[in-house]
């Protein structure tokens, strides 16, 4: 079967995949979910390999074997360098004739903003930050950890915490309630059971995640150094916001912030209230939001955008989604 003037999106986190093939008029044909997209974990042509059984998924659904443009956002593709690799990994795939790869931060992005113009921060495991301009300009950040100046994320808050908890119930940090709430949470009594059934494994390594809402309930019963570190959250998030919109010439227009991830997306009033008190003071312009669209929207999104699609197609696969569509 030959092009269908279609696009194939593709949405892929460390922990799903999420596939939509949509018409050049903005109907959804097929739609799948995959396992997570994990390349540096598992090797590149194994993080594709699981990407294509979501694909085929779709494409089957859809009744077509390829489609004109494929737009796939992706967890990992953090550096310009990574998404050509994956670029030409999922063009030597054959799902399309053209292929853009991006950052999944781009789709979270993109599903929020009615054009392409904007910028999102997200904040789930990791934090990261991209903007991006109707011209086509782009702003973002390496956002690979503390070598590249990162400050944030579910799981560094976690480790945040118990550094805090371990200092204060030894001395050598100021007292604060995580000392407490954090072996709680685990059915312990004192940090040094949670250190001690941390390192030996009796409590797994991926665990360590649920420490993070044990932290915001912490700061919202009133803990001075639970607080600070959800304050200090805020101040990240703003300013990576600002420094995009700065790079892109928006300071000083009406432009969207869009706010995504599990942490930002929680509903934690001192870091809404903290976010929001600061851009208003940094970015008085800026009009701050939490992102509910699905992300993989945004991918299609990108693609109808790269197709030129007419306006109405993208109302009609906004329509589809806000309507529950898979």
């Amino acid at each position: 079967m030959g092009l269908t003037g279609s696009v194939l999106a593709i949405d892929a986190g460390n922990s799903k995949t999420d596939v939509a093939v949509v018409a050049v008029d903005g109907t959804v044909l097929g739609t799948a979910r995959g396992g997570g997209f994990r390349p540096p974990a598992v090797g590149v042509r194994a993080a594709v390999d699981t990407l294509a059984e979501a694909v085929g998924e779709a494409c089957a659904r859809a009744g077509v074997e390829a489609v004109d443009h494929v737009s796939a956002c992706l967890a990992n593709a953090d550096l310009p360098a990574e998404e050509e690799e994956l670029a030409a990994a999922l063009h030597a795939r054959a799902w399309g004739a053209s292929v853009e790869v991006r950052n999944d931060t781009f789709a979270i992005l993109r599903a929020g903003v009615a054009e392409p113009c904007g910028v999102a921060v997200v904040c789930g495991a990791g934090i990261n930050c991209v903007g991006m301009r109707p011209d086509g300009r782009t702003a973002r950040f390496p956002a690979i950890g503390r070598i590249s100046g990162d400050w944030g994320g579910g799981w560094f808050l976690a480790e945040e915490a118990l550094w805090h908890a371990a200092r204060a119930e030894d001395g050598r940090g100021e007292p604060t309630e995580l000392a407490r709430t954090l072996p709680a949470h685990f059915g312990l009594e004192s940090m040094y059971a949670l250190i001690e059934a941390l390192h030996l494994g009796r409590v797994a390594h991926a665990r360590r995640h649920e420490l993070t809402p044990v932290l915001f309930a912490t700061a919202a019963a009133g803990d001075g150094v639970a607080r600070r570190i959800v304050d200090r959250l805020a101040e990240e998030v703003t300013a990576m916001a600002v420094v995009a919109l700065t790079r892109l010439d928006l300071l000083t227009d009406q432009t969207p912030v869009l706010l995504g991830g599990s942490v930002l997306a929680a509903g934690h009033p001192q870091l809404d209230d903290g976010v929001r008190r600061l851009l208003a003071e940094r970015a008085p312009k800026a009009r701050a939001r939490v992102v509910r669209e699905r992300p993989v929207l945004g991918a299609a999104l990108l693609g109808l955008d790269r197709l030129n699609a007419d306006p109405r197609a993208r109302e009609r696969l906004r329509a589809h989604f806000a309507q529950g569509g898979g």
